[in-house]
């Protein structure tokens, strides 16, 4: 017979996992809980997360995707013929836009493609941000833009900016939806035309939500990936 102390805690029948976990920093640490789409793994994965850890849900349902865009998707479809501006003479808010509509179109293609899967994708419009992204743009330009918006762009903070992605992961309400855009929390109306001329700030473009051309931009990419890796 083992005479090794047996191990006790100050924890018992009644403790939950969050109690457990309650005295831990787990910042810094990443954990991966399987089975985590309903039971015991949901409320690990909960317990894993409020102690600060990253958490990776490998799962094989109520699974998401958030794909970040932007308002700026209405300078640009995506031009097929010259996607990568070698004829064109490069524009950055034009590129910005078409990588911006690439992000809506991902959503529409993927969710179609696995949908079936139980796995949906949605895309959204944060917000006007102040964070890095803007450290390479051009003070002057920037005024410039928010001047001739007649007063269209405003500002979020951070915490409002990370909202409608949030939503969009958590919300009961998008279970099972997909293949749409959002923003400020909630769905935004199709745009058939301009309209509001190139400071458009609400609204999503008919050309990012078009079926077809999420399937020929993602076929598009595959070739694009194929080549990268020749």
């Amino acid at each position: 017979m083992s005479t090794a102390q047996l191990i006790t805690t100050p924890f018992s029948f009644e403790s939950t996992a969050a109690e457990v976990a309650a005295a831990v920093d787990l910042s810094g640490k990443r954990a991966i809980v399987t089975g985590a789409a309903s039971g015991i793994g949901v409320e690990t994965a909960r317990a894993l997360a409020g102690a600060g850890a990253g958490v990776t849900l490998a799962v094989r349902d109520n699974a998401r995707i958030v794909s970040v865009s932007s308002s700026g998707h209405l300078r640009s479809p995506i031009v097929f013929e010259d996607i990568n501006f070698d004829f064109r003479p490069y524009e950055p808010f034009l590129a910005y836009g078409q990588s911006k509509t690439a992000n809506v179109l991902f959503a529409v293609e993927a969710t179609r493609r696995w949908a079936h899967d139980g796995i949906t994708a949605n895309a959204l419009m944060p917000g006007g941000i102040l964070t890095n992204l803007q450290r390479h743009t051009d003070p002057e330009r920037m005024k410039r833009a928010r001047e001739q918006s007649g007063g269209k762009i405003r500002f979020k903070t951070v915490e409002q900016g990370a909202a409608t992605s949030v939503l969009l992961a958590v919300s009961p309400q998008l279970e099972g939806v997909g293949a749409r855009y959002f923003e400020d929390c909630n769905e935004a109306q199709t745009l058939f035309k301009r309209g509001e001329g190139p400071f458009a700030m609400h609204g999503v473009a008919w050309w990012a939500l078009d079926a077809a051309i999420a399937q020929r931009l993602w076929d598009e990419s595959l070739l694009m990936l194929e080549r990268t890796l020749e």
